[in-house]
């Protein structure tokens, strides 16, 4: 169960994210990343953050990209967050597949 202050950090740390990636998404990895849904864990230590990528070959690639860059990104968030947030937790990336997996079952039904 999320505590309300979990809500609100995991709010704040998505749309925070989603402006990082929304300004360097195309230029630094060639590609659109949306961040669809931020999770932190209770103690406040872990944020899981899952993002959605867009017109990129090889999406692999891409977040093994980001997970290269997670001390940048986290220390961009800080400068970003270091008003609302004492101390930036660590983060973590994963792929949101669901919208793939929306697209499959649309392909699947319509043959």
């Amino acid at each position: 169960m999320n505590s309300t202050r979990q809500q609100k950090i995991a709010s704040l740390l998505q749309r925070e994210l989603a402006t990082l990636f929304q300004q360097d998404g195309i230029n630094v990895y060639g590609c659109m990343i949306t961040v669809t849904k931020a999770t932190i864990t209770p103690d406040l230590s872990i944020a899981r953050a899952y993002l959605s990528i867009y017109m990129a070959p090889d999406k692999d690639a891409i977040i093994a990209a980001v997970r290269a860059n997670t001390k940048d990104i986290r220390y961009r968030l800080g400068q970003r967050v270091k008003d609302q947030l004492r101390i930036v937790p660590q983060l973590e990336f994963f792929i949101d597949d669901t919208l793939d997996y929306i697209e499959n079952i649309d392909r699947l039904l319509k043959q």
